[in-house]
């Protein structure tokens, strides 16, 4: 299972600060920031068990930033016929 979340986090050393606490809190996850989008990323992963989506909220606000889980905007696919001649 994989979680993204937007975030506020736009230093390397907040940012590494955070993966360090979600990891202790969370031995099973491994995270990491795309701080280059413009976003702020923040994946998070567990091949185990699903992500606790507001735990990690809560420990990202507890420390004094922002998060929220960033939504799938898939597109519909376009399906096109192709023929043979």
């Amino acid at each position: 299972m994989v979680e993204v979340f937007k975030t506020n986090v736009e230093d390397c050393e907040h940012a590494s600060w955070i993966i360090d606490r979600i990891h202790k809190k969370f031995a099973n996850y491994k995270a990491n920031f795309d701080l280059e989008d413009c976003d702020h990323i923040l994946r998070v992963k567990c091949p185990e068990t699903q992500i606790e989506s507001q735990s990690i909220i809560n420990l990202v606000r507890d420390l004094g930033f922002y998060a929220e889980v960033l939504q799938d905007n898939i597109s519909p696919v376009k399906r096109w016929n192709i023929y043979s001649n």
